[in-house]
C-alpha cells in the first residue's frame, strides 16, 4: 500500500483474485483469467495489475489447494483465514483521486466484494468513496474556476463535474440503502 493507505496496482490484483476465491474455491487458469478478464474491462490490459501471480498468495498462505496436494497444474483454489483477513484489509483501503484507471478498478472491486464487510465497515467504505467523489469534485470545480474560458477545456470540465456530481449523489443515496 501507499503511505495514505491506498492500493499499489498489484494489490488491486491481490483483491480482485482473493475476492473471487471468497464466492467459491476456482481452478487456478479460471481464476487467472477471471482477474484478468475483470481487471481489463475496466483498465484495459495492463501489465502493472496484472503482474502479480497467483502463487504468491499460496506462498503468503492466503489460498490454498482444496485437496492439500500442491500448487500441481490447474489446482482447485480456496481463501484461507488469513486470506479472508487480506481481503478485509484490502476492501478497506483508502482510494485516490481522480477516479481513473487502477482507481476505477478498485472502486468496481469494492463494489463487488463490499458486501463481505461488517455494516460499519461497509458504511467506512461507503464514507471512503463519497469523501473521495468530493475531493475529486472540489478539484475539478478548482479547475473550472482558473480556466479563461477560451477553447473547449470548460465544457468537457462541465461534463467531467457533472458525472462526478452524479457518482456522489449514487454514493450517497447507496450509503442510505446500505
Amino acid at each position: 500500500m501507499y503511505r495514505d493507505n491506498t492500493l499499489i496496482p498489484t494489490e488491486a490484483t491481490r483483491l480482485a483474485a482473493l475476492g473471487m476465491l471468497a464466492e467459491r474455491p476456482r481452478r487456478y487458469g479460471d481464476l487467472a483469467k477471471e482477474v484478468r478478464q475483470f481487471a481489463s474491462r475496466i483498465t484495459g490490459p495492463s501489465l502493472d495489475i496484472l503482474g502479480t501471480s497467483i502463487e504468491l498468495l499460496r506462498y503468503e498462505g492466503l489460498v490454498e489447494p482444496v485437496d492439500g496436494s500442491g500448487m500441481h497444474d490447474n489446482a482447485l483454489l480456496r481463501i484461507t483465514e488469513a486470506g479472508r483477513t487480506a481481503l478485509k484489509e484490502l476492501l478497506c483501503s483508502n482510494v485516490r483521486t481522480p477516479v481513473d484507471g487502477i482507481n476505477r478498478l478498485i472502486v468496481a472491486l469494492k463494489m463487488r466484494h463490499l458486501h463481505r464487510l461488517d455494516a460499519e465497515a461497509r458504511r467506512d467504505q461507503i464514507d471512503v468513496l463519497i469523501e473521495m467523489s468530493e475531493t475529486e469534485l472540489a478539484r475539478l470545480r478548482d479547475l473550472r474556476a482558473d480556466d479563461g474560458g477560451e477553447g473547449y477545456l470548460r465544457a468537457w470540465l462541465d461534463h467531467d463535474i457533472g458525472q462526478v456530481e452524479t457518482r456522489l449523489g449514487w454514493f450517497k443515496g447507496f450509503r442510505e440503502r446500505v
